[in-house]
């Protein structure tokens, strides 16, 4: 499935990126980092997407979780098979104010409706994009609801782990590789004016130009200011 059909290309995790031709969801891994397939100007390559949060500001996210949650538990008296819905992101500081749960159930059941075992879809509300998958046709409603959000609880001056633990095992990564940090925090992590968190993200970047790489991965941070390419320095 090509998601920027959907339009995922316009989600807050995607909006400030490289503009891409196709991007493929590929699944999740215990860390919770998200792996999509993209081909841009011709060229495939690996996306890797983190979302994350400050710790202290957890209880914001687990507010948006259970909005969306509440939903798809709506859903279920109205949907007839079993399903796995899977939140891939969502604007939490827009739609803290802004959410509403009754709309956003009618959305789910009526993208889950005209689905047959097997077919997944990606549904839209706001700003929030998740796709839901069919697994089984039966005469009771089940919704799985998935997520994933990586809570950050290190200082902001070792924000370069948040980059080692992206990397993973694409250290000799055969496609051009992209890494995507997004910082769902009201107080961004980032901080241009924190000298030692910055000269530790030049040290793990500079190390990820070895000769055993044969591309160079791109490593973007963004945040409620923006978005950065940490290669260059630049904002986009």
């Amino acid at each position: 499935m090509n998601l920027i059909d959907c339009g995922f290309q316009n989600s807050n995790l995607f909006q400030h990126m490289p503009l891409f031709d196709e991007i493929s969801y590929v699944g999740k891994d215990e860390d919770k980092v998200r792996q999509y397939k993209a081909i841009r100007e011709g060229q495939s390559c690996d996306i890797l997407a983190l979302n994350f949060i400050r710790l202290d500001e957890k209880l914001l996210w687990d507010a948006i979780e259970d909005f969306v949650k509440r939903s798809t538990i709506n859903a279920v008296s109205s949907v007839r098979g079993a399903f796995i819905f899977d939140l891939l992101t969502i604007d939490i500081h827009k739609e803290i104010n802004s959410f509403k749960h009754s709309e956003f159930s009618t959305v789910i059941v009526n993208t889950a409706s005209k689905l047959a075992p097997g077919q997944m879809k990606m549904i839209k509300y706001s700003s929030a994009y998740a796709l839901i998958h069919k697994t089984l046709d039966v005469d009771w409603g089940k919704i799985t609801f998935k997520t994933a959000v990586n809570v950050y609880k290190d200082k902001p001056d070792y924000l370069d782990l948040l980059i080692k633990q992206l990397l993973g095992d694409y250290v000799y990564a055969h496609d051009p590789l992209i890494l995507l940090l997004n910082d769902l925090s009201q107080n961004p992590v980032f901080d241009p004016k924190n000298e030692l968190q910055q000269s530790r993200l030049k040290a793990v970047i500079a190390k990820l130009i070895p000769d055993s790489i044969e591309f160079i991965p791109e490593v973007y941070i963004q945040d409620k200011n923006g978005a950065r390419e940490l290669l260059s320095g630049s904002k986009l």
